[in-house]
């Protein structure tokens, strides 16, 4: 587990929001073509739609609550593209 310094260093940590960034728009592409039947679909196209228009903004607000997902808590930085995809899909999901 990071600590609390560590979890506060990473909610502002210019290359950790990069990845988030990347892995925001790599969700927000899956959203664009998922079925229209999808629960919360409207809702979730509108988000997908803002991540294509303004993607830094995006990411300065899911970093945050991405950095408290356990999988970012335990691996901190280091951890792996796949992990923060999962990380970030689920810190998304809950904000919708």
């Amino acid at each position: 587990m990071i600590t609390y310094e560590e979890s506060a260093a990473l909610m502002t940590d210019i290359a950790f929001r990069g990845k988030v960034k990347v892995a925001c728009l790599k969700f927000a592409d899956y959203i664009l073509n998922e079925p229209v039947a999808t629960p919360a679909h409207n809702t979730r196209i509108k988000w997908a739609q803002s991540v294509q228009a303004q993607p830094d903004m995006t990411a300065m607000t899911v970093q945050p609550p991405t950095v408290m997902d356990a999988a970012v808590q335990t691996a901190g930085a280091a951890i792996s593209d796949v992990e923060l995809q999962g990380a970030v899909e689920t810190t998304v999901n809950r904000l919708l």
